[in-house]
């Protein structure tokens, strides 16, 4: 049997008030029964599972597609690399396939999670800023993609709110125009010019046909296991039906 020295949490702590994505509602927690009738403490939380440390499956976007349930275990637990590009991209940045290689080797069947340094913007951190965590983040685009198709990567993370630009989804264009605006004076090019519409939200619609899933808002320790390999496991709900689940990810040392 395997041993690990050493496990590392890479997941956000779950509470209440941590937030959705973009357009989604909080989640709500209340005490169904408590002490003051003598009964043991039961809670009911009413969320979506697109908040804090989770996990999409392919049905979130395409109908009839696996679910969470549909994922195996050889999948969700594997050999792979976490990728510190903190230096490579900032706001607004697209993050290519050199700068991960540049820093880690990536090898065919890899789980990858990719490290921003943004979890520390994230509800409840040291440096907490919503509109720069969900807004401003990096992101892939298809050439990413491309490559993660090529790789036969099994799932990959990231420490923001999704793995595609924030410029590239609809959700975060509709909510915020404002910054639609800017980001187009930044770039001097029109937004549809850089990401056509056809291709919104690339890394969730050019890889979930392929079963490539993806962790968001992944966290906790993870500046503790920087550019190095390591067995990486993500545990979500065994949840028939479900687009998406609240998940632990743990790097195994």
């Amino acid at each position: 049997m395997s041993s690990f020295s050493n496990l590392v949490d890479l997941s956000h702590p779950w509470r209440v008030s941590l937030w959705p994505f973009i357009g989604l509602p909080n989640a709500a927690i209340s005490d169904i029964n408590g002490s003051a009738t003598r009964s043991p403490r039961v809670q009911q939380i009413i969320t979506s599972m697109h908040i804090g440390t989770h996990l999409d499956a392919p049905v979130h976007f395409i109908t009839g597609a696996g679910d969470m349930a549909s994922l195996p275990l050889d999948q969700l637990v594997h050999e792979g690399a976490i990728v510190d590009v903190s230096d490579k991209v900032k706001d607004w940045d697209i993050l290519y396939p050199e700068h991960i290689t540049s820093k880690v080797d990536v090898k065919e069947g890899d789980v990858l999670i990719i490290h921003y340094g943004w979890h520390h913007y994230y509800s409840g951190e040291r440096e907490e800023n919503q509109e720069k965590y969900f807004f401003r983040s990096p992101g892939g685009d298809g050439e990413l993609a491309k490559w993660m198709l090529k790789k036969k990567i099994r799932w990959f993370g990231v420490d923001a709110g999704s793995p595609d630009h924030p410029m590239n989804m609809a959700p975060t264009r509709k909510a915020r125009p404002d910054l639609v605006k800017e980001y187009e004076k930044k770039v001097g090019k029109n937004i549809d010019d850089i990401f056509p519409p056809e291709g919104l939200s690339i890394l969730h619609t050019m890889l979930f046909p392929h079963n490539i899933v993806h962790a968001e808002n992944v966290g906790g320790e993870v500046d503790k296991v920087l550019n190095r390999r390591c067995t990486i496991g993500a545990f979500p709900w065994n949840f028939i039906g479900g687009d998406a689940s609240i998940c632990r990810i743990i790097a195994f040392q």
